[in-house]
C-alpha cells in the first residue's frame, strides 16, 4: 500500500487560507500562474511547491509582528490542477486526473472509468522523468490484481498508457524472454 504522500501547491491550483480569529483576512483564491498569491496586508507570496504547512508558516511569519500578534494560519489545497496523472489508451474515459495521496496504477486506471471490453491488461506503460531521465514501465494489470506483485504508486506528472503504447516495443525483446506475469519491466528511455 502506497504511504501517505505530500500534498504540494501549484499553479492555478485554489487553496484556503484560513487566520483564526481574524476572519477578515480569511479567504479562499487561486494560486496564479507563476506560483504566487496575494495577501491583503502582506502582499504576492510565493507558494509554489511548498506544502499548505510550510506556506501556512510564511504566511505567519509575514503577519506576525507588524500586523496580527501570534498569527496561526492554517492553509488546504481545495482543488488541485498542478498535481495530475495522463491516463490513454484502452480505457473508458481517457483524460487528466487528480493525483490524490495514496494514487497506485489501479486507482487510476479506475479514476478513468476502468479498462474497456478488449483492453490489453499486460500492456500498461508508466512513463515518468526522474531527475531529467525519461523511463518507461511495463505493468500487468492481471497479474497485480492477483497480487503477484505490488500495485505500482503513481506520482504527478506520470502518464499511464494502456494497450498499443509505443513504448512497449522496447519491451518486445525482454518479454519474448519471460512474460510479465513475474514482475515489472523498467527501462531508460533514450
Amino acid at each position: 500500500m502506497a504511504g501517505d504522500r505530500l500534498a504540494l501547491v501549484g499553479p492555478l491550483d485554489t487553496i484556503e487560507v484560513s487566520i483564526f480569529a481574524v476572519p477578515e483576512l480569511s479567504r479562499k483564491m487561486q494560486v496564479d500562474a507563476s506560483g504566487r498569491i496575494a495577501m491583503p496586508l502582506i502582499g504576492t507570496v510565493d507558494a509554489n511547491g511548498k506544502t499548505p504547512a510550510e506556506l501556512a508558516k510564511d504566511i505567519e511569519k509575514a503577519l506576525g509582528g507588524r500586523y496580527v500578534r501570534n498569527p496561526d494560519v492554517t492553509v488546504n489545497i481545495i482543488s488541485s490542477v498542478s498535481q495530475v496523472v495522463t491516463v490513454d489508451g484502452q480505457v473508458t474515459e481517457p483524460g487528466l486526473y487528480p493525483v490524490t495521496n495514496q494514487m497506485t496504477l489501479l486507482r487510476a486506471v479506475a479514476s478513468a472509468k476502468g479498462l474497456t471490453e478488449f483492453a490489453k491488461e499486460d500492456d500498461v506503460v508508466i512513463l515518468r522523468t526522474v531527475n531529467g531521465q525519461k523511463m518507461a514501465g511495463l505493468y500487468n494489470i492481471t497479474a497485480i490484481r492477483r497480487g503477484i506483485y505490488a500495485d505500482p504508486e503513481i506520482y504527478a506528472d506520470d502518464v499511464i498508457v494502456v494497450g498499443d503504447s509505443p513504448t512497449r516495443s522496447l519491451f518486445r525483446d525482454f518479454v519474448s524472454l519471460a512474460p510479465l506475469l513475474a514482475a515489472p519491466l523498467v527501462a531508460i528511455l533514450r
